[in-house]
């Protein structure tokens, strides 16, 4: 290619200039988000007994404990999607604390209740729909998310991945947790994470095929 032809490809492509990976992640999430409150509302619902429950601790707790690593793995994710290192330390930290919150609150339960009531509580009454709804919900999210990624250019694309995949997972259970008639500590730390985990692993392998550059 001559050098006159050259340039004149350089200024024409210096005219498309996209908006930053942070822009596009927060005009698209906003749409999943939206399309999984949609299939939330319209498939599962509240809970019947919503008003009484949002009186006790355990019930509040659930959404908040999901809603807290959907926002730090979102922020994970955002800085993931760089292709420079970036300072992930603080938001891992972060993400321990919220998984040693929910720690915390099954040890409580084990001292406070009757060992004879663990095996009740842990098992619950949704564990079934439990790992089924939360990837369900989770799979507007996880699209959008990976759909953001594949704009930027992630150094490492199976951890990218897997920060959607949890981004989504848990913010799909913080709205299951609004339908979810388990309150258990136990029955939350069990079920939710192992759904939280499936999904975290699917958004690793998407990562590793889609994002790869």
């Amino acid at each position: 290619m001559k050098t006159d032809d050259l340039l004149r490809v350089l200024v024409a492509d210096g005219g498309t200039i996209e908006p930053p990976i942070a822009t596009r992640l927060w005009r698209l999430l906003p749409l999943g988000l939206a399309a999984t409150a949609l299939l939330f509302l319209t498939t599962l619902g509240p809970r019947p007994d919503i008003a009484a429950a949002v009186q006790t601790v355990r019930f509040v707790l659930k959404p908040i404990e999901m809603a807290l690593p959907a926002v730090l793995a979102a922020a994970l994710m955002l800085r993931l999607a760089r292709p420079t290192d970036q300072r992930t330390a603080r938001l891992s930290a972060g993400l321990a604390a919220v998984a040693a919150l929910l720690v915390a609150g099954v040890l409580a339960e084990l001292v406070v209740v009757p060992s004879s009531e663990w095996g009740r509580r842990l098992v619950g009454e949704r564990a079934v729909a439990c790992l089924v709804s939360i990837p369900v919900l989770a799979a507007p999210l996880l699209a959008a998310s990976l759909a953001v990624l594949r704009r930027g250019a992630p150094r490492r694309p199976g951890l990218a991945g897997a920060a959607a995949g949890l981004f989504a997972a848990t913010a799909g259970a913080a709205f299951y947790a609004l339908h979810c008639p388990d309150d258990s500590p136990l029955f939350v730390a069990t079920w939710y994470s192992l759904a939280i985990v499936a999904v975290t692993a699917i958004g690793a392998l998407a990562g590793r095929w889609l994002l790869r550059w």
